[in-house]
């Protein structure tokens, strides 16, 4: 918040991109809005009074009280003020009405609500179920870390989502679009970068609130709000972070789909393939494919309609079937099967040689400015003791042959006469 308040919203976390009542003028207005009611749920919060919130943002040079001092520089003082006091009055009952997180329990019961959601959201295709891993990695994180602020590299986020790195930084541009993560900085030579979960799903994504034309022109501002109708997406997300890592859920293997059909019997055993497609967000050719890859493994057995979890399934050993007489023992087995064994172990090894290489840079460049620093070279119109002979001649030091012309002028620097 002190960063935002002193540079502004740099980053555009505030941006709402809502043209819907007018052109730029509209859609700065609100941005500007937003950023004040952050600023001001802030000060609330640490106990700021409202007279002092109108004399930083009026009287102050932050970023952040740009738009009300062009307020007051167009229309007035008191018109500013009206619109900093509507602000600091809807942020002030804003703060008052949520239940404030001031213990780690208060952060776990957020995060299980916050947990909840993302299960019943429907993550549909590869990007969808790629983003759902990085939700699943950045919550276990936070659950550890015990704040939404969390500190993770993007080759170490590669490695618990079981991708590669340009997987995990595509997954990660996703969510900071859809506003559910924010970047808070960029990390240092030693830390991973500093991220930040946001706990409220926009509409977007999930299956709440929202209008009936949603972001087309008319629709978001017009039209009393509904409720869209639940997909029935439903997910295990522990044991979706506890399996995603394993080479058997590599791209070429099982993948991020039938991690979620994994997940979605984990949740609730004996279900037909319509409640598989829906609670796992996957098309019915999809469910089909990895259902036979599951029945083949051993982990999934068929009583009529009813897809069944095997006994031990979640640990990678699977039970004799009609489908399958030979089932896997261990989740090493399974990759060798699909043909990704040894997939996470390349990716470890190829990030260990990246961070080997890259430190190794940063020695050598280290040492490079050392040296630079401790021995600069000298000025080149600057005489050397080697140009110059005994008599005072400018002689070139590789020959010895004397330089006409060329003589040492009292400030020691080089002269032609």
């Amino acid at each position: 918040m002190h960063k935002l308040l002193v540079h502004g919203d740099q980053d555009d976390a505030y941006a709402q991109g809502n043209l819907q009542r007018g052109g730029k003028n509209t859609a700065a207005s609100d941005h500007a809005w937003a950023m004040t009611r952050a600023v001001a749920a802030d000060a609330v919060r640490v106990g700021w009074d409202r007279a002092s919130f109108l004399q930083v943002m009026l009287d102050g040079p932050y970023k952040a009280g740009q738009h009300a001092r062009t307020l007051q520089h167009r229309r007035g003082y008191d018109k500013a003020a009206t619109w900093l006091q509507r602000a600091w009055d809807g942020a002030q009952q804003y703060v008052r009405s949520i239940d404030p997180i001031s213990t780690r329990q208060d952060f776990h019961a957020a995060l299980a609500a916050f947990r909840s959601r993302i299960e019943c959201t429907p993550w549909k295709g590869i990007a969808g179920k790629t983003d759902l891993r990085n939700l699943v990695a950045r919550m276990d994180i936070c659950s550890r870390a015990g704040s939404w602020d969390h500190t993770v590299s993007e080759r170490d986020l590669a490695e618990r989502m079981g991708c590669s790195r340009t997987t995990a930084h595509n997954s990660n541009q996703r969510l900071l679009q859809t506003k559910l993560l924010r970047q808070l900085d960029n990390g240092s030579p030693t830390e991973g970068a500093r991220w930040m979960l946001i706990s409220q799903l926009p509409s977007v994504t999930s299956h709440h609130w929202s209008t009936p034309k949603g972001p087309e022109a008319g629709g978001a501002m017009s039209g009393p709000d509904v409720r869209q109708p639940d997909t029935g997406a439903d997910l295990d997300s522990l044991t979706a972070g506890r399996l995603m890592h394993f080479d058997a859920f590599a791209h070429h293997g099982l993948g991020g789909s039938g991690l979620a059909v994994l997940a979605a019997l984990a949740e609730r055993d004996g279900q037909t393939l319509s409640e598989l497609q829906a609670s796992a967000s996957i098309s019915r050719p999809t469910a089909y494919r990895h259902l036979g890859k599951l029945k083949a493994l051993g982990l999934i057995h068929q009583e009529g309609e009813l897809h069944h979890l095997s006994p031990t399934a979640l640990e990678g050993i699977g039970a004799p079937t009609q489908e399958c007489s030979d089932p896997v023992t261990s989740w090493t087995e399974a990759a060798e099967r699909l043909g990704t064994f040894g997939a996470a172990e390349r990716r470890r090894r190829h990030h260990e040689a990246q961070r080997i290489h890259w430190r190794h840079e940063q020695a050598r460049l280290a040492e490079r400015r050392r040296a630079a620093h401790q021995n600069p070279l000298p000025h080149p119109a600057v005489a050397q003791p080697q140009h110059l002979r005994a008599d005072g001649c400018a002689i070139d030091p590789v020959t010895g042959e004397v330089i006409a012309g060329l003589y040492v002028a009292n400030d020691g620097h080089w002269i032609w006469v």
